[in-house]
């Protein structure tokens, strides 16, 4: 029973009591965890090439400097944890590049590294005026491993997109969580943090599907993980919360978006999420990674043949064909990295996929949409079950290529994408090259020496504190 004299729901109780009492032990979700962060912050600097970034990035009211606040990777800002939260995750997630977790609904839990980097430099830079110890680095490892379960488990059998919700609500359920819990909030007050998430409900997902695809699908992870690090302080500051906002007849949660019903959790939680998160080494959404490498690896046969091809063959999963079976119009960026059909055809007509090519230049090919006319989807029920298989987690393409001579490609069947658990260890060299590749196009080749060094050693990364961590990815 909490000081206002109710029982607060289970769901939110067991995510405190985590936060609060769980200690990881497992060694490769450590590891992973400095993979996730390493990758992320990668992505975080590519994006601040791209101006449809930028000018979402700084104070609200320029100039403002914010004494004791947050850095912001690859610039000068220096914020409130609130808005640094919503640079940095805006950062990460702009390019669709970062880590994945597919299952009844899906995410990126690296878009709470926002508000994990943001609150963590801002209790260390607090604590050190204050006369004691900053935070580690060691000490984000371990938010990060709470904030991948919180959304992941979250997301394994219940599917919010289903209900017309988007996933981002999860990214701010995790970092208010998180961020309670590194603010030093007990469990009555993270449970307080957590019901004001429920409180918020969630953003619509029509601003990811036709025809109100737009950019705020590269910056709702940023709100969301702002607004998780604002409830989570707010908490701190002695607010109240509402205990049964998820069971309460009529007007809690349950009643009104989730049809009566109540959450489901397969297992409980631990470190299952940051151990099995997929990794991207092609800039497409994951459901289609596996069509991409597919094409990619097709490029050969049909380069020389484009003129000739008849039709190409996607066989994929049920959640692909929800997500991204396009047809028709493109209209841009945003519409294009979540069309399997462009994605594959960028693969199959240049042997390879960068950001750019969802641009404006390379989308004016009339050779794209001539090819995506051609391209057939459909489903493979095994395919499907063997994405939910919790065994597995595989997410299954085969691309074939078809030639007007009656001819045909092999046909390529790719299971597991390369940022797979089963396939880690040949994606870790394609993802640090990624690393110094994109720290490279902000960073001096001293500067991204000494970062990379840095992420060579995880004892010794784990050791530095967190606002030195962050002062050297900063730009003075």
């Amino acid at each position: 029973m909490n000081s206002q004299g109710s029982i607060p729901d289970r769901e939110m109780v067991d995510i405190a009591n985590y936060v609060l009492n769980y200690s990881p032990t497992s060694e490769e979700a450590y590891d992973t965890a400095s993979l996730c962060l390493m990758d992320s912050l990668g992505c975080a600097i590519l994006a601040l090439k791209f101006p449809e970034c930028t000018k979402m990035l700084g104070p609200l009211v320029e100039g403002t400097i914010v004494p004791g606040g947050s850095h912001v990777p690859g610039t000068s800002f220096v914020l409130d944890p609130v808005r640094a939260a919503f640079d940095i995750s805006v950062m990460i997630r702009w390019l669709d590049f970062n880590d994945t977790w597919l299952a009844a609904e899906w995410g990126h839990p690296s878009d709470n590294l926002g508000s994990i980097l943001s609150v963590s430099e801002y209790i260390s830079r607090k604590n050190i005026a204050g006369g004691t110890e900053p935070m580690t680095m060691r000490d984000v490892f371990t938010a990060m491993i709470k904030a991948y379960e919180i959304q992941g488990v979250m997301a394994m059998e219940n599917s919010f997109n289903r209900r017309g919700l988007d996933h981002v609500i999860l990214v701010k359920l995790a970092s208010a969580a998180v961020s309670a819990g590194l603010l030093g909030c007990d469990e009555e007050q993270i449970v307080n943090a957590i019901s004001q998430v429920w409180a918020d409900l969630g953003p619509l997902r029509v601003y990811r599907h036709a025809p109100n695809t737009g950019s705020r699908k590269s910056w709702a992870a940023g709100d969301a993980a702002s607004r998780g690090v604002f409830l989570a302080m707010l908490s701190a500051r002695g607010e109240n919360g509402y205990p049964t906002v998820l069971t309460a007849p009529i007007w809690g949660f349950y009643d009104r978006s989730w049809s009566g019903e109540r959450f489901m959790f397969p297992v409980p939680y631990g470190c299952y999420i940051i151990e099995n998160i997929l990794f991207k080494t092609h800039p497409a959404e994951f459901h289609g990674q596996t069509a991409v490498e597919a094409a990619i690896s097709l490029h050969p046969e049909v380069r020389d043949r484009l003129d000739k091809i008849e039709g190409v063959e996607i066989i994929t999963q049920e959640a692909a064909m929800r997500i991204i079976d396009k047809k028709g119009d493109l209209k841009s960026p945003a519409d294009r990295d979540h069309c399997l059909q462009y994605m594959t055809a960028i693969g199959l007509i240049f042997g390879k996929l960068e950001y750019e090519d969802y641009g404006d230049a390379r989308a004016s090919d009339p050779g794209i949409d001539a090819l995506r006319e051609k391209i057939r989807v459909r489903e493979n029920s095994r395919y499907t079950r063997d994405y939910y298989d919790p065994e597995k987690r595989s997410i299954p393409n085969l691309v074939q290529v078809f030639f007007n001579d009656g001819s045909s490609t092999r046909a390529v069947e790719i299971e597991f994408p390369q940022g797979h658990r089963r396939r880690r260890a040949e994606a870790i060299p394609v993802l640090e090259e990624k690393f110094r590749r994109n720290l490279s196009t902000r960073f001096q080749a001293k500067r991204v020496k000494e970062i990379t060094q840095l992420f060579s050693d995880r004892k010794r990364l784990e050791q530095m504190p967190v606002h030195l961590f962050m002062e050297l990815l900063a730009m003075t």
